[in-house]
């Protein structure tokens, strides 16, 4: 116990603490849109496309961060406009987009001759380096995605089951997907210090599902999600720092117990029956 008091009184594990958190609401609440939409695969192409962003940021000086969120932003308008003008499927759309991003940013890492470390906490994350301002940014962005998300609550479910109605309801279908693919995009780009790009996708399906195991209804959805995608994101974070392992894969690997733990526990009156 007292280790873990003595851990808390370190600055850059609350700010670490307190990022992880965060993540892990925001992943979780725009999780519960991922999966009744079936979009597990945008939180993959936007996390591989935004690598694009960072390897072009390290080569040039800028903000890895920032052009990542650029790099993902175009490709979540890119499968929201081929999905609308094209008969072209948002999976294929997708496909094509974060090969082309990512192809661009493998180039470019050809020409970096800065520390590779920088790009390494990227691909993996690294929540215990990051710095305050990024951590303020984090929460503002973090803010934002949350509010949008729940003023257009009803207007992402309507589209979400029956686009077809909303469109002769009046309803902009175009640009209320293109939004919500922009703000799924964006909370990717917030997760990438903890998990990185290479696990990104996964913090935006695994606690949604876990949580459609168990919930009744929409509010009880987004509520369960947020829970356990917080609950992992906090326990990881001390498991990683204890063992010493990456924060990324540690997060993700709590995330799969608990999904696998709740499933055997629902499973369990079946089996007891049988």
């Amino acid at each position: 116990m007292s280790g873990l008091v003595e851990l808390l009184s370190y600055g850059f594990f609350q700010k670490a603490l307190v990022a992880s958190v965060v993540i892990g609401l925001v992943m979780g609440l725009v999780g519960t849109h991922v999966v009744l939409r079936n979009l597990a695969f945008i939180g993959a192409g936007v996390a591989h496309a935004s690598f694009g962003g960072i390897a072009l940021g390290l080569l040039l000086g800028w903000s890895p961060l920032g052009m990542a969120w650029g790099f993902a932003l175009l490709t979540a308008l890119g499968v929201a406009y081929v999905q609308e003008r094209t008969p072209i499927h948002e999976d294929t759309a997708i496909g094509i987009l974060f090969t082309t991003l990512m192809a661009l940013g493998i180039f470019g890492i050809g020409f970096y001759r800065g520390y590779a470390g920088d790009l390494f906490a990227y691909l993996f994350g690294n929540i215990l380096s990051i710095p305050e301002g990024e951590l303020l940014w984090g929460i503002a962005g973090a803010g934002a995605i949350v509010l949008a998300l729940l003023l257009l609550s009803k207007e992402f479910l309507l589209i979400a089951f029956d686009p077809e109605f909303a469109r002769v309801a009046g309803f902009p279908v175009g640009l209320l997907n293109a939004l919500e693919l922009a703000l799924m995009a964006s909370a990717v780009v917030l997760s990438l210090r903890l998990v990185g790009v290479i696990l990104a996708s996964a913090l935006l399906v695994i606690p949604p599902a876990t949580a459609l195991l168990v919930a009744r209804s929409f509010g009880e959805l987004q509520v369960l999600s947020v829970v356990f995608g917080v609950g992992a994101s906090v326990v990881g974070l001390f498991l990683a720092y204890v063992f010493n392992a990456p924060s990324g894969a540690t997060v993700v690997l709590c995330s799969s117990l608990i999904f696998f733990g709740v499933l055997v526990f629902q499973r369990l009156p079946h089996l007891k029956r049988r």
